[in-house]
């Protein structure tokens, strides 16, 4: 089974409130077997002009338990601060079986 990643590109417009997000997230992406592979950072531009901002990648188990995590009753909550806090745009990517 393929696993799900969660790729998210984070600009933070509240640094109080999204420290408030940044230590309550944690647990509930554990609760769905979920990791960071990558948390902010220093990213280094290869191509293109995008503005570079926050970058966070998650994993989990399968694209489910990514998605089961996303609208979880217990991520709800502390998406809230998120919506707040920072302009993010976020993804569901599926990763391919190893060969």
């Amino acid at each position: 089974m393929p696993k799900g990643y969660v790729f998210a590109e984070v600009e933070v417009t509240d640094p109080v409130l999204y420290e408030d997000y940044r230590t309550k997230v944690p647990a509930t992406i554990a609760a769905y077997g979920g990791r960071y592979l990558v948390r902010g950072g220093d990213p280094v531009r290869l191509e293109g002009d995008h503005p570079m901002h926050r970058f966070v990648v998650l994993e989990f188990d399968s694209p489910q338990r990514a998605s089961d995590w996303y609208y979880s009753e217990q991520y709800g909550p502390v998406k809230a601060l998120r919506l707040k806090s920072a302009t993010t745009h976020a993804f569901l990517l599926i990763g391919t079986e190893a060969q």
